[in-house]
């Protein structure tokens, strides 16, 4: 295995329903079950966690590549939506859309960018054939 770069460490307690945090204490917060899954939703749940990292993992991914490719990408604004989606036998899966814009871009240098860092970024990678990861593109579906 190759040696990584950065490894995040966390430790949680409790659950859905307790609490988290990094080892360098820069993130500490109280999990908790959302009001539509039948909790008080008073805290952080591990859909919104994902929802952010996908979406900054996404962002910095769409900006380096825009670069490498000479095109303005640095005023990507993603806004992501992470589902828990019930299955057969009582489990559950999860759902992604990522809605992708970049205002500089036209309309194919976009889609071209977003599909091009879908094959890039980390999280699309661990996720990819694991999970439905729908994009919007400057408001078109790809």
């Amino acid at each position: 295995m190759t040696e990584a770069l950065y490894t995040a460490e966390a430790h949680v307690t409790g659950g859905r329903n307790g609490r988290g945090r990094t080892s360098d204490g820069r993130l500490d917060l109280d999990l908790r079950q959302p009001k539509e899954l039948g909790g008080n939703g008073e805290g952080t749940n591990p859909e919104q966690l994902f929802a952010i990292g996908y979406a900054a993992c996404f962002g910095t991914t769409l900006a380096l590549l825009g670069r490498r490719g000479n095109l303005e990408a640095n005023d990507a604004e993603i806004d992501s939506s992470v589902s828990l989606i019930p299955i057969d036998g009582g489990r559950f899966k999860l759902g992604v859309e990522l809605r992708i814009s970049l205002p500089s871009l036209t309309g194919h240098q976009a889609i071209e960018l977003a599909e091009t860092a879908h094959q890039v970024c980390p999280y699309s990678n661990a996720t990819r054939n694991n999970i439905d990861v729908a994009l919007v593109v400057n408001g078109t579906r790809l």
